[in-house]
């Protein structure tokens, strides 16, 4: 099933007159940019964001012509219908807004910040079936602490997606 123009544009127009702001429109389709934390950041800081999805086989061109959408990917596979799509794009945006996550500093030390992965995190006990927690996370050396974790991030990059580090 392709979705028609006509549904789309009077759906669109209606959305947005409901709405001074002007809406950045998204088109979800594997054709589209991939999203990466680095996208994530620039939608959230727009004023309102308009999220197009589809269903089985897409869309009529005349609504990436017409309207012309920022047209997005979440991954290079293809889904059954946008409607996943919308959840991944909506909760990656909404957890960058303020107040969302309670602690605005959440989001900067975290996986795809810096384009590295998160460093190793522990919680107690220090001893879990022979597994401990290193010793200089509970050394209360902030210093040390933040070299461990940026040492670590940089390993479990290179080890598990050396491709970020190419950027």
């Amino acid at each position: 099933m392709v979705l028609a123009a006509q549904p789309v544009f009077d759906a669109v127009q209606a959305v947005e007159k409901q709405d001074e702001r002007k809406a950045t429109r998204i088109l979800l389709t594997p054709q589209g940019q991939k999203l990466n934390q680095q996208l994530v950041r620039q939608l959230s800081a727009k004023e309102r964001l308009l999220i197009i999805a589809g269903h089985y086989e897409g869309f009529d061109e005349r609504i990436r012509i017409g309207l012309k959408p920022m047209e997005i990917s979440i991954g290079d596979y293809v889904l059954s219908g946008g409607e996943s799509a919308a959840i991944v794009f909506v909760d990656a945006v909404v957890r960058l807004l303020p107040g969302v996550l309670g602690d605005e500093e959440s989001t900067e030390d975290e996986s795809f910040s810096d384009n590295l992965l998160e460093y190793p995190q522990y919680t107690r006990p220090r001893d879990f079936r022979g597994m401990k927690v290193p010793d200089v996370l509970l050394s209360g050396n902030h210093a040390e602490i933040e070299n461990w974790r940026k040492e670590q991030a940089l390993k479990r990059t290179r080890q598990r997606r050396p491709d970020l580090l190419d950027k």
